[in-house]
């Protein structure tokens, strides 16, 4: 695993090649469907915010890469359309190579933007680093 990064492009290019390219292909999937979001790095992951709320991040491990959906809301909600990833509390691994559809991501920070509207609506100061 790579070590801390102060932006994303930095901890992107310690990866090995097949995880940069695969993470890099996530990162402009969730950027493609939520246009307005901020790059950051968040707990050392490459992440992203928009309106002020942390929305996903992604990272990679040895043995795999990972859409982080900050949510275990979202990965239960979505349980049909994740039942062939490995998944853990808001969590979805997968294998470079075999990425996550590009369907799928749109579909995953869509109902996590919609979460963070509702949350913002009721009033709730739950943010996330």
């Amino acid at each position: 695993m790579p070590a801390k990064s102060s932006n994303q492009d930095a901890y992107l290019a310690k990866l090995p090649t097949d995880q940069r390219l695969e993470l890099e292909r996530l990162r402009k999937l969730i950027l493609s469907a939520a246009p307005q979001a901020e790059e950051c790095v968040s707990y050392g992951l490459p992440a992203f915010r928009l309106d002020g709320r942390m929305l996903v991040a992604m990272g990679a491990t040895t043995k795999h890469c990972a859409l982080y959906l900050m949510s275990s809301g979202i990965v239960k909600s979505q349980a049909d359309f994740l039942d062939k990833y490995d998944t853990s509390t808001g969590t979805v691994r997968f294998s470079p190579g075999k990425g996550l559809p590009a369907t799928l991501v749109r579909k995953l920070v869509k109902a996590r933007m919609a979460e963070n509207k509702a949350l913002r609506k009721s009033g709730t100061s739950k943010r996330k680093k």
